[in-house]
Order: C-alpha cells, then structure tokens, then sequence
C-alpha cells in the first residue's frame, strides 16, 4: 500500500505544532480525508512536507496511536486505526470549562482550581451598597463620568499593599503597584513595559502555564524553553539560554510552579537572581498560586531592581472580578500603570471602589482564608485518594501533579478520564513547542463541585490508575 498524499496546513495553527497536527489527524479522519487502513506517510518525509522537526510528527502520532486513532505496525509504518477512534464532534485539548447542567451529571472539571462559595456574592452586595451610599451621599460619583486616570485608582493601589504585606516583598508602596484585569493582563502589561523589537526573546521554565506563551505571542515574542529540576528552574540552563540567545526576560514560578506544583528553596532564588543580574535580565515573577505561610523571601525581596511580582485575587476571592496587580521593579511604577493607561485607560472606577472596599472592610482576607480552608480539606481528600501514586503536592495548594505508572501515557489516561466523566490536564498542555513533556498529568481542586461528586472523581482517577491498558508501542 502506498502512502497517503495528506499534508495538513498548520500555517495558521496557534500552540504547540504537534497539537495542531495531531487535531489535524482527528479532523481529517471524522471528515472521512483519512479512511481506515491508510498508510500516513513516513514521519521524515510528513515533516519535511510541512516544515516541522520530525519530533513534532512523531509526538503527534504518538497521541494519535494513544488514543486509537492510529495504529503503528513495527517494520511497515503507520496506518489509520481499524478501531473506532474516541472522538466527538468538537474535542479539543484545549476546551473551555462546560456548563454544569441542573441534574449535576456532567463531567467534573479537574483542569482548573474552582473556587468554593464561601460568601463570595453576599460579601461583593455588601460593598456595593457602601459604595452606592457613599454615591447617593455625595462623596463619590463625578469621577465614575470622566475616563480613569493614574491618580484615581490611588485608594486600590493604598488597599493592595496592605493585602500584599503579609509576604516578603521587599520595599514597595503604593506607587510601585499598577493595577490590572487579572495575572494574564498583568503579564501582558509586564511585556509591553519592557519588550523591544520585531521578534524579542523571552525564557520560560520547559514547563510553564500556557497563558504566558498566549501573552509572548501577542508581543511577537519567541519564548525558549529552559530546563526544570526537582528544586525548580535551573540556573545553570539560564545561564546557557542567555548566552546562546541573548533574551530579555525570564518567566518563574518560585513558590507553587505551575504544573509541578515545586516549590523553589532560598539558594536557588540567590542562583537564579545571580544569573539575571549577570544578563541584565528582567523576572516575572507569577505569584497567583501563592501558598499561605510560605516565609521565605520572594524573588521580588532579593532584586527589586528587576522583578515584576505579579499577584491576583482570582485564586483567592473571586475569579470574575478579574483584578490583580503588579508590584514592578523600584521606580517603573509610572511606567507601568501608563502602559495599562495606554492599553485599556486604566481600571473602571466602579470596579477599583468596590474591591477598594471588599479589602478595605476585611472581607476580602475572610473570604480568602475560607477559600484555603477549603482547598486544604479538598487537597487532602485528594492525596488520600491517589497517594499510593508519584504525587507532587503542597498543603494549601489548589492542584497536584500526578506522575502515572508504567502503562500509562498521560494523553490516553486525560482521555480515558475524560470519558469517565473527569476532565484533567495532560503535561503536553504545559510544554513549549517541540519540547519533551513528561509521562504526567496535572489535577486540579475542584472546589466548586459538591464533595461528593469530587470524591466519586478521585474514585475514578484511582480506578483508571490501577488498571492500565497495558504496555504501550514506543
């Protein structure tokens, strides 16, 4: 049999290219371009049809073999499955969150942390109402009719700080502080305040949360990958990467890295601070998985000079308020909050006086300490159910990253727990382009799900774990 003459387009395609083909393979087979018992052309030659490394084909082949679509036959190639692949209309491994339905039958959402209901609603209408009496009162109001400018988010920026103190910052205050709609907005803004050029090079941990990447791609960034240990990004690969590239930024999760949930000790921030300051390099420094208690110095304390520490109430409070902040370097405050003035003109009033008063009043840390509450009795329900397996976790953390037996690859398992009706995240959703991810899968806590439908998850995630399809093709 002759190979197949398809040759997908991923010119256009967005994320990692093994991905985009791999959902190529999904659409052509439904559409029928792809018929049972066809031969796919020979990874080398797919690669070189469509301008890729032949590591991207193989990856994409691989999820393709793991999930039934393909059948690789040692000696002969690959070839279309026999077998009915699992595939719905519209699957994708990059799917919005699905509605729960009234009968609490749907899957259950493991790919995100999902806040509990602590009080959330009744604590936001109480600060409504102050701000509305403070309007009918006179005291507020005129300013809500003219655009937003640097000095009126003033009293929010004054209430961030006293919200952000607890941690080990550094010097900062409140002209240090640029407001933002969320982690990603402030990451965007972060980029664009220190971004030059057509095709600026920025480094990443080769595991990293795939908002960053979306970000990078909107200021025409090439992120490069850097290599992870057990104690979190190694500076010894930093040091590599800015000498061969040459990049102007760097992208860390010190306390809970997102997905492998390492927390970075003390002498590895020296190290990684130390090799910044020899590239002149700036640190973004994502802080919206902060774990409560954590005591030693965020990367911010030891070089204020060049660290943007990025933070947010998403995880903590209220995901739809969309607000977080940036605590930037010593003296770019000004600078940032006129970039967030020139991008979207700065924070709605009405939005800046209603979380002024939610951290001003204290509700905003009651509610965050009933959300850890929460996440901890979750967690540990969590551990208990899968701790016969590799678990990377931290007490008060919102996920955990699952290293999966032999038998297992993490793209079959995410689909088998998708149709066990529990969607997760595999390790492939985390890594940079054409870059190797681990055999792991990352769980989130749903915290937002009635328990006992997050028990009978767990329950299912551990019953798939101890029964594996068996050894896998290489």
């Amino acid at each position: 049999m002759t190979d197949t003459t398809w040759c997908p387009d991923l010119a256009s395609a967005e994320g990692p290219k093994y991905l985009a083909l791999a959902h190529a393979l999904r659409d052509a087979v439904r559409e029928g371009r792809l018929t049972e018992g066809q031969k796919l052309p020979p990874v080398r030659e797919l690669a070189w049809r469509i301008g890729v490394t032949p590591g991207t084909v193989a990856r994409a082949y691989t999820i393709g073999t793991d999930e039934g679509l393909l059948q690789a036959a040692v000696g002969r190639g690959t070839f279309v499955s026999a077998r009915q692949p699992r595939l719905g209309p519209s699957q994708s491994l990059h799917v919005e969150r699905p509605e729960p339905d009234a009968s609490g039958r749907g899957p259950v959402d493991l790919r995100s942390p999902q806040l509990p209901d602590v009080g959330q609603s009744a604590a936001l209408a109480d600060s409504m109402a102050r701000v509305a009496a403070r309007m009918t009162a006179g005291e507020i109001g005129q300013d809500w009719l003219e655009y937003p400018s640097l000095r009126r988010d003033r009293p929010l920026r004054e209430a961030l700080v006293d919200w952000l103190g607890p941690r080990d910052l550094g010097r900062f205050d409140a002209d240090e502080i640029v407001p933002a709609h969320g982690g990603q907005s402030a990451m965007n803004i972060v980029l664009q305040c220190c971004l030059r050029g057509d095709r600026p090079v920025v480094f990443a941990e080769e595991l990293a949360y795939p908002g960053f990447r979306h970000a990078a791609r909107l200021s025409r960034a090439e992120v490069v990958p850097v290599a992870l240990d057990a104690q979190g990004l190694r500076p010894d690969a930093l040091d590599a990467a800015c000498r061969r590239h040459g990049g102007r930024i760097v992208f860390i999760t010190p306390e809970a890295q997102n997905p492998t949930s390492v927390r970075m000790p003390l002498s590895r921030r020296d190290e990684i601070v130390a090799v910044a300051r020899a590239h002149d390099l700036q640190i973004i420094e994502d802080d919206c998985y902060s774990v409560p208690g954590n005591a030693d110095p965020a990367l911010r304390a030891l070089a204020p000079e060049r660290v943007w520490h990025v933070s947010s109430l998403s995880k903590s409070v209220s995901a739809g308020l969309r607000v977080g902040c940036i605590i930037t370097p010593r003296g770019m405050g000004e600078a940032g909050r006129l970039t967030a003035q020139h991008g979207f003109f700065g924070m709605a009033r009405p939005l800046t006086d209603i979380v002024t008063d939610l951290l001003v009043s204290g509700r905003a840390a009651e509610l965050r300490d009933k959300v850890n509450a929460v996440y901890a009795r979750r967690l540990a329900m969590a551990v208990s159910a899968l701790g016969l397996y590799d678990l990377s976790w931290q007490p008060g953390l919102s996920f955990l990253w699952l290293r999966l037996p032999t038998g297992w690859r993490a793209s079959t398992f995410a689909r088998e727990a998708e149709g066990a009706g529990v969607l997760i995240r595999s390790a492939d959703e985390y890594a940079l382009q054409d870059h190797h991810a681990p055999n792991a899968v990352r769980i989130a806590v749903a915290a937002g799900v009635p328990e006992d439908r997050f028990a009978r998850a767990l329950d299912r995630l551990a019953r798939l774990l101890a029964n594996p399809p068996g050894d896998l093709p290489v």
